[in-house]
């Protein structure tokens, strides 16, 4: 189904006339459409994370009385739970919503391991929270989609809840969207010169391609990854990781390899970093300004100042780079500094087209992390 279709039906059966959502690469048509007919504006909002767009949400239908829609990728439902059951729900506001949710791990298909379980639990999932839901199937037909979304119209009108659970490839698109920014070092030409300087010190590194990148760049060097902890979901949490890791190993430097999105989603996190403030913690922030690794969807991060909420939050030393020789000179002014540092490191989008995963499975990576932390 194209889905400048599946919108056209969704506004024409619901009057949907604002989305908010995170991206995720199972429903690039649907929001590549979405950002084609309203671009980035007050009737479409990239939010922080999930709970975030479910809280936009409420506050446009209480100020229009019409019918908002959400979107996210299924790892984001545990984001949207706590807004919904204590907010939209109808034992509380009784505030109707239509969920958009890209189905990542489908039973029967093969995914990454941090969507198995989440692929398993995706329709139980909704149905514990008591929304009814339509799955988008491939072979689904428009006809078929008009005659859900007719069913589901008393159930909105009801004060409740729907979502249409998007299977993978059921979605398609003519119109592609093409997503820039004005900077020209590689994310992976940045990541090489990070391992470069930061010898066999203690790394993690957030999901998606910075991760795979970094793994596939310990191959080349021939190095062993038991210096990483991939982490390959938990979006937004690997600050908070490695904050514990350097509260505990404080003769020991800590590295976080994160991206603009993954901080955003979490934000609050930097400022217990900073009230913490361990001398051995340096947080690098790869910014370009895109959810890349679902997409390609702007992030809010090239309209605000991360280092400046950096140094708000209370990190003590903030250093800035866009090129790899600044990216050198930084990494290797954190590791003499004996201090909270924060790296932020503006970077163009884009990653190899042969770019591969993790040979080893999340437990294998977890065991030789633990391992090495164990023994230095």
């Amino acid at each position: 189904m194209k889905a400048a279709d599946f919108i056209d039906v969704l506004e024409e059966a619901f009057g949907i006339g604002f989305y908010a959502g995170v991206p995720d690469s199972l429903l690039s048509p649907f929001t590549g459409e979405i950002v084609n007919k309203y671009g980035v504006s007050d009737k479409h909002i990239v939010a922080a994370n999930e709970g975030n767009a479910t809280g936009l949400a409420a506050g446009y239908h209480l100020a229009t009385g019409k019918i908002p829609c959400v979107y996210m990728q299924n790892s984001g439902e545990g984001n949207m739970l706590n807004p919904y059951a204590s907010l939209l729900a109808p034992e509380v506001y009784r505030i109707p919503c239509v969920f958009v949710v890209g189905w990542r791990g489908e039973p029967g298909t093969k995914d990454e391991p941090q969507h198995v379980f989440q692929g398993e639990i995706t329709q139980s999932l909704m149905e514990l929270l008591t929304i009814q839901t339509v799955i988008v199937r491939k072979d689904m037909t428009t006809d078929e989609l008009k005659a859900a979304a007719e069913s589901l119209k008393q159930t909105l009108a009801e004060g409740k809840c729907v979502a249409f659970i998007v299977e993978k490839g059921a979605l398609t698109s003519d119109n592609p969207v093409k997503y820039v920014n004005p900077y020209t070092m590689k994310r992976e030409e940045a990541l090489r010169e990070i391992v470069k300087g930061i010898g066999e010190d203690i790394v993690v590194s957030t999901t998606g391609k910075a991760s795979r990148e970094l793994f596939e760049i310990r191959e080349q060097n021939g190095q062993p990854h038991k210096y990483d902890f991939l982490t390959v979901g938990s979006m937004g949490h690997s600050s908070s990781i490695a904050l514990s890791i350097a509260l505990e190993k404080k003769d020991k430097k800590v590295w976080c390899i994160d991206g603009d999105g993954a901080a955003l989603m979490h934000m609050g996190a930097m400022a217990v970093i900073g009230a913490n403030a361990p001398h051995n913690y340096v947080h690098i922030v790869i910014n370009n300004e895109s959810h890349e690794t679902v997409g390609g969807m702007p992030t809010v991060a090239g309209k605000i100042d991360l280092a400046k909420i950096a140094e708000g939050c209370g990190y003590r030393k903030i250093l800035k780079a866009s090129t790899e020789e600044e990216v050198a000179q930084a990494v290797e002014t954190a590791k003499a500094a004996d201090e909270l540092t924060f790296i932020e490191i503006k970077a163009a989008l884009g990653a190899r087209s042969d770019l591969g995963r993790p040979t080893t499975t999340a437990e294998e990576n977890k065991e030789n992390f633990m391992q090495y932390v164990k023994e230095i």
